[in-house]
């Protein structure tokens, strides 16, 4: 039985929920890939479906994805698992809404971006930190330019700097922020899209993502040999997970 997330539906089965369930952390591991992967595979093909919404237990949307499954021996495994789910999520037949509080980071904010809409606390902290650790952020590197523009999305990618809510709204990062983004996804459910077709729904998003969904597939492939067959074989790469894995600080040797 899957303990690190939790799947049920409301709106008589029009709802799908999925819930982030390992606080404090949610960290978006392989197990956590897996689980949210096989819960869209099962449920997003339900013909009645009008949406889904992404939340997390506890204070945090997530930490991010597990530093360890970075190093070089599971590095290609990890990056296709949670690619596979970015796409699936970008490519969602139903509208996927996103609930975010607390800490949003790395993998977490990387999931939360795929969505279509996401509502944030305007407290929350929302960040890509790998260039800390000596990578770069490859699902990011692929969402971000789309939704908040190149110039934004590349200080964001290189600074490894965090923003509120607050700002990720102001920026398009986010749809709306609120107290309760919980509450706020689901009253713009029951207002806009439980009234509506599922069907006809299902046409919407397919139009609205087509060209995008294709450019997010085709530069996602690009971007995970870049890193795989690139960064990971410079030394800076390598040592700055290692330093993180062994909470000290890095060595770099810009190589």
């Amino acid at each position: 039985m899957n303990t690190c997330l939790k799947v049920w539906f409301e709106a008589e089965g029009r709802l799908l929920r999925l819930r982030l369930s390992r606080p404090k952390t949610n960290l978006i591991d392989a197990e956590m890939i897996a689980a949210l992967d096989a819960a869209l595979v099962e449920h997003l093909k339900n013909p009645s479906l009008a949406a889904m919404l992404l939340d997390a237990e506890g204070p945090h949307f997530s930490f991010g994805a597990s530093v360890e499954e970075h190093l070089p021996v599971q590095c290609a495994a990890m990056l296709q698992g949670i690619h596979r789910l970015i796409l699936r999520l970008v490519e969602s037949p139903v509208p996927v809404l996103v609930a975010v509080r607390g800490q949003c980071l790395g993998g977490g904010l990387e999931a939360a971006l795929a969505g279509h809409l996401i509502f944030v606390a305007p407290d929350a902290v929302l960040g890509q930190p790998e260039m800390k650790l000596g990578v770069f952020a490859p699902a990011a590197s692929c969402l971000l330019p789309e939704l908040v523009g190149p110039t934004r999305a590349i200080d964001l990618l290189l600074s490894g700097r965090n923003v509120s809510g607050a700002e990720a709204a102001t920026m398009g990062m986010a749809c709306a922020t609120a107290a309760d983004p919980e509450r706020a996804a689901l009253d713009y459910f029951n207002e806009h899209l439980k009234p509506k077709s599922s069907s006809s729904l299902r046409y919407a998003v397919k139009a609205a993502r087509l060209d995008y969904a294709a450019r997010v597939r085709a530069k996602i492939a690009s971007v995970e040999r870049t890193y795989l067959d690139e960064l990971m074989k410079t030394h800076d790469a390598v040592e700055g997970l290692e330093a993180f894995v062994g909470k000290r600080a890095a060595q770099w040797q810009h190589r």
